[in-house]
């Protein structure tokens, strides 16, 4: 599995990958680091930094015709949440329409659910500098060889938890510092799950509105008794933020969004896929012993293979699952 992270390692870091070498993560150092690794994970606990004209070159190679990057949410580290994870959404695909390739950015490794969150929304928006520089070596990659075969992958962007704010702060200073305000539209889906940002975000007037425009299609999948973000909303009013969380109540205002913008209810099925928390229901479903892909999941998969967002109404481009 192809991985991009900022996280710290342990081997020293290298300006220039000629050949790929073994790396290792160093969990204590939750640091956002300025330097972005693109890697390839071979099995558990088993990295490779293959460097990023080879990994570009073999995303532009691969056979699926659609590529994902998945964007993990609060305290989560690779072993233990985001790679079972990604493994999950890609057997749920399976190899032949979409490659998942997960971003993984530094969670901290300590005791307290408080003092985590705070440490990892700095990390959050600490990352967004890095990020930001990825995509702009995407750019560079793509224009610099017209010669080459062109990449005709189509990129959709998953989002979970905080990492909605990883993506939005990476869309902003990209647009920032090297954008001049402005960013290409080059993700055709932007699947926004349980979004721990405020529910104004998506605004056009609002840091999230590079969202937008870098987007064909913004979904938005929310549930009122998410129970994590309750705790999220609680834990934001020490910094006396009083928003609702984009994850809890989808965009404050439909009107005040752009029109690529749709919102999901998952009320229905939050807590069933996820018991304890109603946090992390975009995967699978259990029917007994048997393991199938949920409705949320399905819901994400149909965007991707029709570059349409299904809502039961398309005028206030709401939807129920």
């Amino acid at each position: 599995m192809l991985f991009i992270t900022n996280r710290a390692i342990n081997e020293p870091p290298k300006a220039e990958i000629k050949k790929s070498r073994k790396i290792s993560f160093n969990l204590d150092d939750s640091q956002a680091g300025h330097s972005v690794y693109f890697c390839e994970r071979s099995g558990e606990k088993s990295y490779q930094e293959i460097g990023s004209k080879a990994f570009l070159d073999e995303l532009r190679e691969c056979k699926p015709e659609q590529l994902l990057f998945y964007i993990h949410g609060f305290s989560n580290l690779p072993e233990d949440d985001i790679f079972p994870r990604a493994e999950t959404l890609q057997k749920l695909f399976g190899n032949k329409i979409v490659k998942v390739i997960p971003l993984i950015w530094p969670c901290d490794n300590d005791l307290g659910v408080i003092k985590d969150y705070w440490d990892d929304q700095k990390a959050a928006d600490a990352s967004s500098f890095a990020f930001a520089r990825v995509l702009e070596k995407f750019m560079s990659w793509r224009d610099k060889n017209p010669e080459d075969p062109p990449c005709m992958k189509r990129i959709n962007v998953l989002a979970h938890s905080m990492g909605n704010r990883v993506l939005r702060e990476t869309l902003s200073n990209w647009a920032k510092y090297d954008r001049n305000w402005k960013v290409p539209l080059i993700f055709r889906n932007t699947f926004m799950v349980a979004a721990d940002i405020i529910n104004e975000s998506l605004e056009r007037e609002e840091a999230g509105k590079f969202v937008c425009q870098a987007s064909r299609n913004v979904s938005v999948y929310y549930a009122s008794d998410d129970i994590a973000l309750r705790a999220s909303k609680v834990s934001n009013l020490k910094n006396k933020v009083a928003s609702r969380r984009l994850g809890h109540s989808g965009p404050e205002n439909l009107e005040l969004v752009p029109r690529n913008v749709y919102s999901i209810d998952c009320d229905d099925v939050n807590t069933k896929y996820d018991p304890l928390k109603g946090h992390s229901y975009f995967l699978e479903s259990k029917k007994g012993k048997k393991v199938v892909p949920g409705k949320v999941f399905n819901h994400i998969f149909n965007s991707i293979k029709t570059g349409r967002v299904d809502v039961a109404d398309p005028v206030k481009r709401t939807h129920i699952i």
